[in-house]
Order: C-alpha cells, then sequence, then structure tokens
C-alpha cells in the first residue's frame, strides 16, 4: 500500500473523511521535533485534513516558543527533560502536567477541539484533557512503554514495589479515561489488557520508519565496489545500561584479531554511559575501530545505515527489553541491511527463527558467535535480511498510517475506534 493510497482511504469523499476540518491536540512529554512517533502522527493528522497543534517540552531556553513544522503548530513548555532520580522525575512530569491542563482548557474556552492525542510517559498526562473531554472531545492515550516496566528495569525494582504497584494504580486509572488507547506492539497490548485495559478500546499502532526517509532508493553505500569490505557494525540510539552497547565493545574486542578490518560505529545523544563506553573502547584497545558520532538525525542515520554490513541491537534482558520491539529493526531492514537482535517475546511475536538473526540476550559468547558467523556467511545473511523485510513491509508506515487514521476518524465520527479480536 501506498502513502497516496493510505490518504485516499481517508479523503474519497466528504462522507468518507470524518478528520477533514475537525481539531486536535498532541500533548507529549517530549522534544516534538525529533520524536518520531508522534511526529508521524500528528502530520498524518494533519494530511486528513484536521487542523494540529502540539503542547512538547521546550530543548533549550533559546528554542521558540511556537512554530509550525509541515503544517502542524507546535507550542513548548518552559521545561527541559533532565534524565535524573524518580523524585526529580515526578516533579518534572507533575510540573508539565500542570502547564499542559492550563494551556488545554484556556485554548478549548475559546475553539473546540475534536480530539486530545497525549502521549505517554508519563500515563496521568491523559487527565491534561479533563476539560476538554468534558465538552465533548475524544481522548487517545498512546502508550509508547508500559512504565512500571521501564522503571524496574531502570532503577531495579521487585514487582511489589511500592513505586511499581503505584504506577499499575496510575495505568488503570489512565486506561479508563482514554477513549481509546494505542501502543506499539502486541506484547505491550497483551500486557496492558492483562492488568486491565479491555481488549476492544486499544490498538496496536507499530513504530515504523517513514519510507521517505529510510528509502533504499535515496540512499546508497558509498564504499568503493568490488573491493573487499571488513565487516562494519552499527548501533544507533539510546545509550543505556539496558541496551548492551558495552556488550557489542567486548564482542568487537573479543574478534579483532580474528576479523581484520572490523569496525563498530555508535550513534546517540550523549549520556554518563556513553561516556563509560568511550572509555571501555580504549580501555579494550579498540578505540581506533569504534567509533562514537553522537546524535544524528533519522535523515543522517538512514545514511549511515546504507553503508554498514550488520546493525546490532544489543539489549539485555529486563521486564521491559523482553516486551519491547526496537524500532531500529525496522529502519535497518528498510535499507535492505541485516540486523542481529536479542531472542525475546516482543520480537518473536513478529519474527521466526528463519526470519532474522538472533543471539541470546546478554549472552556475550553468543553475540560474538553471532557476529562472526555473519562476516562468515553473507549470502544465507542476505536470505535471513529477505524474509525478515517481508515482515518489515508488512507493517510499513504506510500501512499503519491508514490504519491509525481510520481509528481516529471512526473516534471523532462517534463510532467505537476498536473492535474486540481486531488483528495487531
Amino acid at each position: 500500500m501506498t502513502r497516496e493510497s493510505g490518504e485516499n482511504m481517508i479523503s474519497a469523499g466528504p462522507q468518507s473523511n470524518p478528520l477533514k476540518g475537525k481539531r486536535a491536540a498532541v500533548v507529549l512529554y517530549s522534544y516534538y521535533a525529533i520524536d518520531p512517533r508522534p511526529r508521524r502522527e500528528a502530520e498524518a493528522l494533519k494530511r486528513a485534513g484536521m487542523e494540529v497543534e502540539v503542547l512538547c517540552l521546550r530543548a533549550s531556553p533559546a528554542s521558540r516558543h511556537q512554530q509550525v513544522l509541515n503544517g502542524v503548530r507546535v507550542t513548548t513548555l518552559p521545561l527541559k527533560r533532565r534524565r535524573s532520580g524518580k523524585l526529580r522525575y515526578l516533579a518534572q512530569y507533575a510540573w508539565f502536567l500542570t502547564c499542559a491542563f492550563t494551556l488545554l482548557t484556556l485554548r478549548r474556552l475559546r475553539r473546540r477541539y475534536d480530539l486530545v492525542h497525549v502521549h505517554n510517559m508519563p500515563d496521568f498526562l491523559v487527565f491534561s484533557a479533563l476539560v476538554p473531554r468534558l465538552l465533548g472531545a475524544r481522548v487517545i492515550l498512546d502508550l509508547h512503554d508500559p512504565m512500571p516496566e521501564l522503571f524496574r528495569s531502570i532503577y531495579g525494582l521487585p514487582e511489589e514495589h511500592f513505586i511499581v504497584r503505584c504506577l499499575k494504580w496510575m495505568e488503570r486509572r489512565s486506561l479508563a479515561f482514554a477513549d481509546l488507547v494505542l501502543t506499539p506492539n502486541l506484547a505491550f497490548k497483551n500486557l496492558f489488557t492483562s492488568r486491565s485495559c479491555p481488549v476492544g478500546k486499544i490498538e496496536t499502532i507499530m513504530n515504523s520508519p517513514e519510507g521517505s526517509i529510510f528509502d533504499p532508493r535515496k540512499v546508497a553505500d558509498r564504499r568503493p565496489p568490488g573491493e573487499p569490505k571488513p565487516l562494519v557494525l552499527m548501533y544507533h540510539g539510546l545509550i543505556v545500561e539496558r541496551h548492551g552497547l558495552d556488550l557489542v565493545i567486548r564482542a568487537v574486542a573479543r574478534l579483532r584479531s580474528r576479523m581484520p578490518g572490523l569496525q563498530l560505529h555508535w550513534y546517540g545523544e550523549p549520556t554518563e554511559y556513553a561516556k563509560k563506553m568511550t572509555a571501555l573502547a580504549e580501555e579494550l584497545k579498540v578505540g581506533d575501530i569504534v567509533h562514537a558520532h553522537g546524535f544524528q538525525s533519522l535523515e543522517e542515520i538512514a545514511r549511515h545505515i546504507a553503508e554498514i554490513d550488520l546493525g546490532v541491537i544489543p539489549n539485555r534482558l529486563s521486564p521491559f527489553t523482553q516486551l519491547n520491539f526496537p524500532t531500529r529493526i525496522f529502519e535497518y531492514l528498510a535499507i535492505n541491511k541485516p540486523v542481529l537482535v536479542p531472542r525475546t517475546q516482543g520480537i518473536g511475536d513478529y519474527f521466526q527463527e528463519d526470519e532474522i538473526l538472533y543471539f541470546t540476550p546478554g549472552d556475550l559468547d553468543d553475540l560474538t558467535a553471532r557476529i562472526e558467523w555473519a562476516a562468515g556467511h553473507p549470502a544465507e545473511l542476505g536470505q535471513l535480511m529477505e524474509r525478515g523485510r517481508r515482515v518489515y513491509v508488512a507493517h510499513s508506515w504506510e500501512r499503519e498510517e491508514a490504519k491509525f487514521l481510520e481509528l481516529a476518524g471512526r473516534l471523532t465520527a462517534g463510532k467505537a475506534a476498536s473492535q474486540p479480536g481486531n488483528k495487531p
């Protein structure tokens, strides 16, 4: 399905496009300009004919208070996200909720909202839409991540910890308040329905990359053709311990003597853990073949993917990573590159053993062996990539966008947006 066919599904005529001429607000505790999922969905609503405005964090004091990005009006609130302890997180969340609630209320008193689309974290941000909802707006809660599992993974909390129980209570209340719940994969959907969300209220909209950016026709491998190519590995994304970048660096150190020319390039916003990874590479004497590049835009990431041989997603096993489906999988496959992934429930719901290259999460020996196998079996690796790419195509953003617009259209038209038993 092409982007045009997805748009035609929602714009074939006045009666078939319930979104045209309506007004939506999007609320997220993040930086809209660089947060792919909220931006894809907001721009999809705009293309479908809605007037869309976003309330989000301000990246820096010098950032503009208001701007228009691809037709979407963006208002930034005077708060910068800081990764810190649990109390600091709570204080930041509470302040942002207060600001978003106030702005939505004031704006709703002047103009009608038909839809308010709230992205977690935190879950309770959905209550910023209280006044618009009381006055007739429909509310979507977009659960990017399950907060109890994420907090358990970040802070090492047991399932019965007081904070975890509070997060589950907050999740139940937030799910009950929303008219429709969206989440990125089947494992998350099953988790939320097992705790409290009715099956007919929740749908999956996968975090598929935009085909206009991750397009193999627009990016190319600029390495000289015909020459022997050493294996080039790539990691990109959030640089934190649970994502296991240190395991790849250790694997590269083990393989260096057996695989001349081996390289690892990693990309991500600087963190304290990232500094430790630079130091680890130097300690293991692989600083000359392990290259840190910092944060890159999606367009730049797509160009870099075109010039590597194997993407690596080295997540350790945790309550969160067991269920998560990393968007990076589809980003590699979109540009015809194979990817090495942990064998987890969230990924296994979509890929069979013969459709992607798996390793045992957290197992350095297995990770090392899989990288070495990939270097020695390019034909078999290419076959895995081709089969995996078919999974990606079945969940391309063009398809996910059409599904999202249909759900939003049904919701704003006063119909049940989701139906029990719908496929993910």
